[in-house]
């Protein structure tokens, strides 16, 4: 900085507000210091700087499985807003497993990041006590323990309840259910979205036999086109089927389309996400729209408000939900 000043007639401390953004310096003493940088190549030392003021620029995101769009998608969107705090951001992909997410939550590499914005798993009541640094943390999903961080969760039960509907009110009795999956914590995607799909069936009289609800361990392509393929050899085929993301979903068609059968006239399926290639298969599907884009939004903002000293309690906020009709249904 002591040369770039040399070269640019200024002080070092000028050149430091310079690179800062500090409104105070006057254009044309920032166009002087700019061109004195290029000129001598000079790039800041980040390290230095994180050890005098403590931050890092950078901050932590934990998901389970970047292969799942609707995960990739959510990274995408929390980039965009981060760099509206010159924030860079590390992914960490868990794995959808305990010990990743555990060692995510109570690990070093926690301590090279200004803060963790972070989707758990696999990890359900009682592991609170893995909570560090609370104040620089902000959990997505649902709340699978009540640890005293900030939280960004979606309407689950309420949005599966939603899709259900929609598929009874189109005359649909018959209607399945792919991504169960009762391994995974009482408290998840899963078990909530099946609670809303049961809900609606219950509240119009129609039947949900245990058959009907395929389990998906994960939920990729390959995970919906199996639990199609088993819907199909059923007694009696489902005349819809309600898929807990939209990678199911497609990967139901894929299995629905080399069977000869019609989209929506002999099945019809809706999926949960609104990612972006939702919009691009055959037939377009209808989905729910979670929320993604306030999910980011409130996630950055909130953690960039801890990073920053706020001390009131813990907040959570439910983002809001809404019905993507297309011709799939």
């Amino acid at each position: 900085m002591a040369d770039v000043g040399r070269l640019a007639g200024v002080t070092a401390r000028t050149v430091s507000n310079v690179l800062s953004d500090s409104p105070s310096v006057r254009p044309e003493t920032r166009e002087r210091v700019l061109r004195a940088v290029e000129t001598l190549g000079y790039r800041m030392n980040t390290s230095a700087r994180s050890l005098k003021t403590g931050r890092t620029g950078t901050i932590t995101l934990a998901i389970p499985d970047l292969g799942i769009e609707y995960f990739s998608d959510l990274a995408r969107r929390i980039i965009v807003e981060s760099e509206r705090y010159d924030w860079a951001v590390v992914i960490e992909q868990t794995g959808a497993r305990r010990e990743a997410e555990i060692a995510i939550l109570s690990g070093v590499r926690r301590q090279h990041s200004d803060g963790l914005i972070f989707q758990p798993h696999a990890l359900g009541p009682g592991d609170e006590r893995y909570l560090t640094g609370g104040d620089r943390l902000v959990i997505l999903g649902d709340r699978i323990f009540n640890g005293p961080v900030d939280h960004v969760a979606m309407a689950n039960t309420e949005a599966a309840a939603m899709a259900t509907q929609y598929l009874i009110d189109r005359g649909r009795t018959r209607i399945a259910a792919i991504g169960s999956n009762p391994r995974v914590n009482t408290v998840s995607a899963a078990s909530l979205r099946l609670e809303g799909y049961r809900q609606a069936m219950r509240a119009a009289g129609l039947p949900t036999p245990d058959e009907r609800i395929v389990v998906a361990e994960e939920w990729h392509l390959r995970d919906g086109a199996a639990a199609m393929a088993h819907l199909l050899n059923l007694d009696e085929r489902p005349d819809a089927v309600f898929c807990f993301n939209d990678t199911l979903a497609i990967g139901a068609l894929h299995t629905i389309a080399i069977n000869g059968l019609r989209v929506p006239e002999d099945i019809a399926v809706i999926g949960f996400d609104n990612t972006p290639t939702s919009q691009y298969c055959s037939p377009p599907l209808t989905t729910i729209e979670p929320g993604t884009d306030q999910i980011a939004k409130h996630a950055v903002n909130m953690l960039w408000a801890r990073v920053n000293g706020r001390e009131d309690p813990p907040r959570e906020i439910i983002a809001d939900c809404s019905l993507v009709v297309r011709r799939s249904v």
